[in-house]
């Protein structure tokens, strides 16, 4: 028999938050996973706002192209209207995750903080995108400024919604087993 105290947790979570933590191998592959599964959902997410655009503006979607290795795109066979096109990729790309997990905090809220973590990632690679890209051209950002956008429109965009991607991932560290996950209780005197 050990003589080490036992310890109690108060709920099967914190069980597993204290095998599941920053420095285990398992959990950085699955940190790793679920970043690539992030990249590929914003993409998705992404595309669907230029499909949603095109569609709200006439124009006629030819393909779209999604590769986790590739910046992704969608191509229009008919586009009356670019620049709304252009803006729905990066603002839908926000909105849908945002609202997703405005719904499902309510609903699943097992998960909630998954997908908190997704809005606040698709938040801060679509401010990065458009604010960043600017300074070369790249992407939407040369989109939008060869359809004459303004480029401090671009750089609003980026620093209003890069910061509300780092609302959305504050305090979820222990939620991710990093910093501090709740302590194993000891047993009441």
């Amino acid at each position: 028999m050990s003589n080490e105290p036992s310890q109690k947790f108060q709920t099967q979570d914190d069980a597993v938050c204290s095998k599941l933590r920053m420095g285990n191998p398992l959990w950085f592959l699955l940190m790793a996973l679920y970043l690539v599964l992030c990249w590929y959902g914003m993409m998705v997410v992404h595309e669907l706002g230029h499909v949603i655009g095109a569609w709200l503006t006439g124009g006629v979607v030819e393909r779209v192209v999604l590769h986790p290795l590739a910046i992704s795109r969608t191509d229009l066979s008919v586009n009356p209207h670019p620049l709304p096109v252009v803006w729905c990729g990066p603002i839908f790309g926000c909105l849908i995750p945002i609202f997703a997990w405005l719904i499902v905090r309510q609903t699943f809220t097992r998960f909630s903080h998954l997908v908190r973590f997704f809005a606040g990632f698709c938040c801060v690679a679509n401010g990065a995108y458009l604010g960043i890209g600017s300074f070369e051209a790249v992407g939407d950002a040369g989109d939008l400024l060869r359809h004459q956008c303004p480029i401090g429109y671009l750089w609003m965009f980026g620093a209003l919604l890069i910061p509300l991607g780092f609302i959305l991932w504050n305090g979820l560290g222990p939620e991710f087993g990093i910093g501090c996950c709740r302590n194993p209780t000891e047993e009441a005197a």
